[in-house]
């Protein structure tokens, strides 16, 4: 079985962290989001996996150099300019030469979906797509679909004005396609998958869906990124590795880290004190800083405190300073 992988996105939600870093690159307990995502397709079936890559594809590349991840031979398709969704499914197929029923994942999206599964419901419904869906408080973020009794989607509505959802099942992420598709997208042309193609599949009868109460978070924003990094120090999901503080971290014996993520690389000096938050390779929480619910790239000075902040790589909190719900980027970005 193969599979798409969207990663070519700017990441813009998740600034300043993806000013330098991809979005599926970031990690999410050690380990990126990227490869956790191979790993849950691998363990469905997927044997290739073609990331179809535009923003920032060098850290891609240069993570994975034998080209393979978990054991799944990768292919790297590098839009020459954005082409949205479909687009970016139909150059990155072209590319790898896809000719049979494939994969198509969003690469900042966690879940733990079985993959054979949908895969299953898909050949037994005879789709054409099939589109896996989860259940949410608030549906009016995300595409929406409503079902008829045999899983046929009826209509298929993309981020509705609040109120007017037609049910609070919504597209997750993960699609299951036959070649045939491909076909209803142009060639070289910017194209939505959400907005364009699938209605016009659904004009055919043979668009079709599947919910599940798997595992699932968008981790498109900091507070989901931070998230996905707790929810994983829940057990709320696979591990895929180790959490909490990376051995090669160096953490004070006088600082207390609770419930967070320490990377390789990140410091945490003394009687500083890091709860519920996530520290990425290279941050540096100084002496008596006290850091709560925030994600930290950069330097975090003597006596500061942080809640509910994102600090980018190379971003600065000074000494003694006090930030609450604030982005704090690279002095240098724009």
């Amino acid at each position: 079985m193969r599979a798409v992988v969207l990663v070519g996105g700017f990441g813009t939600r998740l600034r300043p962290l993806t000013l330098t870093t991809p979005k599926p690159m970031l990690p999410v307990g050690h380990v990126p989001i990227i490869e956790r995502l191979v790993d849950n397709l691998a363990r469905g079936g997927v044997t290739d996996v073609t990331l179809a890559l535009g923003f920032k594809p060098e850290p891609f590349i240069e993570a994975f150099p034998d080209g393979t991840c978990n054991g799944v031979t990768l292919h790297y398709a590098v839009e020459p300019e954005p082409l949205d969704t479909a687009g970016a499914i139909r150059f990155a197929a072209d590319f790898s030469g896809i000719d049979d029923t494939f994969v198509v994942a969003n690469g900042d999206v966690l879940t733990d979906l079985d993959i054979g599964a949908l895969v299953r419901f898909h050949r037994a419904h005879s789709a054409e797509a099939t589109i896996h869906l989860v259940a949410v408080k608030d549906p009016s973020a995300f595409g929406v679909v409503a079902l008829d009794p045999e899983g046929r989607v009826e209509r298929f509505v993309e981020k509705p004005a609040p109120g007017t959802e037609p049910s609070n099942q919504i597209n997750a992420g993960t699609y299951v396609l036959e070649p045939s598709v491909l076909e209803l997208i142009p060639s070289g042309r910017k194209v939505s998958i959400e907005r364009d193609t699938f209605p016009r599949v659904v004009e055919h009868g043979r668009l079709f869906a599947m919910s599940t109460d798997d595992y699932w978070l968008d981790t498109g924003n900091p507070v989901q990124y931070l998230q996905a990094n707790l929810d994983l120090l829940a057990g709320r999901r696979h591990p895929l590795g180790s959490a909490g503080a990376h051995d090669d971290a160096i953490v004070d014996d006088t600082a207390v880290v609770s419930n967070s993520i320490v990377a390789a690389g990140a410091t945490v000096g003394p009687a500083a004190i890091v709860t519920d938050s996530v520290l990425l390779s290279g941050a540096v929480v100084e002496a008596g800083a006290v850091v709560a619910d925030s994600v930290v790239m950069g330097r975090i000075g003597q006596d500061a405190r942080l809640d509910a902040c994102v600090v980018g790589l190379h971003g600065v909190v000074a000494p003694g300073e006090r930030l609450s719900g604030e982005y704090r980027p690279s002095p240098d970005s724009t």
